[in-house]
């Protein structure tokens, strides 16, 4: 059976949606929370979306035109796959303390868009994607990285992270700069290690990318901007500035992951910029998203804090441009992320389509 035929299987209906679904990590017992039906009229009544209805309807293949992709059944699958790589990729082991302050952070739960991301763009361009997994469990140790020292007090001072206590008040801040250096050390020598089925050449640019993900260039460079910008006693920024930290802090970690996924999967030059396009688009429309949310949205909701931005007086989206603003800034950035799959096969675009969706209209 062709990687196509059990894609089409498992994520169109007409078939069972779930009995491909493996529990295993008791991480997994969480994820149903991110996809209880979510209401209200600017959210997803459903977690499915037509093929012939999207961007590509007029390349869909007669057979699946009217084909409703399972975004919910594909979401689960390719979470569980990635806490259990994860979880193979870090196990417990000396010295203790570290490798539990790794896991906690690393196992602690999320929405894994960043993985998701290199697999689903591997899919796309015609590659395996157990080729591009070793990557998208490093690209999900650096995001862990990143929220680990971003909670700093030095940073942005947050005590919760994802429903829990951030990493340093559970282990202490030093072992949370530790863990972290630790974490990035671990997802390259993973990528190094663990690929299999392509060149050193690939495997080089894939770490270049990431590397570039990580400094100055990348999240560094992002973070010292907002460090210095919009807060009480700091400069005030424009949407110039405000794009600027969110395209070198969000929007880089999507675009390494869409770009890793790609190079592994054996892209040409066209479709991996095409797909740099589409990821700075969707990681800009995940920023905007959560501006919108600090707002709209509770801390037992979200399972951070809540209006912590606000309160600190840095500059967001809705602060800036107003709520309907920030709403009609989503909808642009969503189209135009989709707009960048036009000519891809419609069938293996699919997650990716479905993927802004759900950043775009996600309650958390």
């Amino acid at each position: 059976m062709s990687h196509c035929t059990i894609f089409l299987y498992k994520y169109f209906p007409g078939k069972p949606r779930y009995q491909h679904c493996s529990f295993l990590h008791p991480l997994n017992h969480k994820l149903k929370s991110l996809f209880l039906p979510i209401t209200g009229s600017r959210f997803l009544s459903n977690s499915t979306f037509s093929v012939s209805d999207s961007a590509h309807s007029h390349q869909a293949k007669p057979h699946v035109r009217n084909a409703q992709f399972d975004f919910k059944a594909y979401m689960l699958e390719k979470i569980t796959a990635v806490n259990q790589a994860l979880d193979a990729a870090l196990p417990v082991r000396e010295p203790v303390k570290i490798h539990e302050a790794m896991r906690y952070s690393l196992l602690l739960g999320g929405k894994r868009i960043c993985p998701i991301v290199c697999l689903a763009a591997c899919h796309l361009v015609g590659g395996d994607e157990s080729t591009a997994m070793p990557s998208a469990a490093a690209l999900e140790m650096i995001h862990a990285m990143s929220l680990m020292h971003d909670d700093l007090p030095c940073m942005d001072n947050d005590d919760l992270r994802r429903g829990r206590p951030s990493n340093h008040v559970v282990f202490g801040e030093g072992a949370t700069v530790l863990a972290g250096y630790a974490l990035i050390a671990r997802a390259f020598e993973h990528i190094a290690t663990a690929t299999q089925g392509v060149g050193p050449g690939k495997i080089l640019r894939v770490i270049g990318e990431l590397a570039q993900l990580i400094g100055a260039e990348g999240v560094v460079g992002g973070q010292v901007v907002d460090l210095r910008c919009g807060g009480e006693g700091q400069m005030a920024i424009g949407l110039e500035q405000l794009e600027y930290i969110h395209l070198h802090k969000t929007a880089a970690s999507v675009e390494a992951s869409a770009v890793a996924g790609a190079v592994l999967g054996g892209a040409s030059e066209e479709e991996i910029e095409r797909l740099r396009k589409y990821s700075r688009s969707a990681g800009l429309l995940f920023q905007v998203v959560d501006d919108i949310l600090d707002v709209t949205k509770s801390s037992e909701e979200l399972g951070k804090t809540a209006g912590k931005d606000l309160a600190a007086g840095k500059t967001t989206y809705p602060k800036l441009l107003g709520m309907e603003k920030s709403r009609e800034m989503a909808e642009k950035l969503k189209r135009e992320a989709q707009e960048q799959l036009l000519g891809f096969d419609p069938i293996k675009a699919a997650p990716l389509i479905a993927l802004v969706d759900f950043i775009a209209y996600r309650d958390k």
